[in-house]
């Protein structure tokens, strides 16, 4: 069970494995991008790909998910980036359900493990694959795995390196638990963390922040849900930013240097941080001197919202 592309990798692992796959449920096809056109769900692609049933109910709980699920007669079902389970699913495997999530259990419990990770500075995040139980993230631990985490590394670049890494993680898991090999071992919830799920809105850069911080959160929701900020009026993504050392005066969310080949700095509370990476409104990424050799943004000009979203954004 899984709907993103973090889940595919596992469903391929799983699908070459000694194990035999009876069915895949992801959820229905979703609409996206500007033309809101209907989207089939990476798993689901991957799914029929490997020739594979593959069922989009909308519900988990109802009669006939249930009924379906039970026919399967499933030893073990393994979710990677699901829904949360309904008790009456749980009870239908002979082994049991098992999840991986993308964190050293019990830290950063919660639909948004990688992202907090990141924007909390963290160097190391790691793998757990997990007994699922009725609330959330609190199983028994079946594997743990710890990862380090790159400089420079974004959430979709991590996110993509865990996928991998975690798939040979739940392999491991279904072997050991077919085998009878594990020893399942309860978590500290005293330890507990959360890692809540990022609204657009936690993407808007607050340049009265430290540099770094301001420099992990970027990083922490880019691509999704995605770090901005306002110039002239007009929203303006930031996909990187990097140090700027020794930089002038200036006051937080100024443009302290816009030169044609340095690039685009911008004053933080402790610094300045060079636009190494930037999204102009309707555009394409693009470098950031480059933008501003286009744009030809002021010294001295500021990167805030306009007056009427200064309330929504913040």
């Amino acid at each position: 069970m899984g709907t993103p592309e973090f889940g595919v990798p596992t469903l391929n692992r799983l699908a070459a494995s000694r194990h035999r796959l009876v069915g895949v449920i992801t959820k229905p096809d979703a609409r996206k991008g500007r033309g809101r056109r209907l989207e089939p769900p990476p798993v689901r692609l991957a799914a029929e790909g490997l020739g594979l049933p593959c069922w989009q109910p909308e519900s988990l709980g109802d009669d006939e998910t249930i009924r379906l699920l039970t026919s399967l007669e499933p030893d073990l079902i393994v979710v990677v980036a699901f829904r949360i389970m309904p008790p009456e699913v749980l009870k239908i495997p002979k082994i049991g359900a098992i999840n991986l999530h993308a964190s050293l259990l019990p830290s950063y419990r919660g639909p948004a493990p990688i992202q907090w990770a990141l924007i909390n500075g963290e160097a190391t995040t790691g793998l757990t694959v997990f007994l699922l139980e009725p609330t959330v993230d609190t199983g028994k631990i079946i594997r743990q795995r710890e990862v380090p985490i790159g400089a420079d590394e974004t959430y979709g670049e991590l996110s993509a390196r865990l996928s991998m890494l975690g798939a040979g993680e739940v392999l491991q898991a279904a072997h050991d638990l077919a085998d009878g090999a594990v020893e399942a071992i309860p978590q500290d919830d005293s330890l507990a963390t959360r890692a809540p799920k990022l609204r657009r809105e936690d993407g808007l850069i607050d340049w009265s922040r430290p540099s770094v911080a301001i420099r992990n959160r970027v990083r922490g929701v880019t691509p999704s849900p995605g770090a901005y900020t306002h110039w002239r009026g007009q929203p303006l993504g930031i996909l990187r930013v990097d140090l700027v050392e020794n930089p002038p005066g200036g006051k937080p969310g100024e443009i302290l240097i816009s030169d044609q080949k340095r690039g685009v700095a911008v004053r933080t509370w402790d610094g300045a941080l060079w636009l190494a990476l930037v999204q102009p409104a309707g555009k394409r990424p693009m470098d950031g001197a480059a933008w501003g050799r286009g744009a030809r943004p002021l010294v001295g000009e500021a990167l805030v919202p306009p007056p009427h979203l200064d309330s929504e954004d913040n």
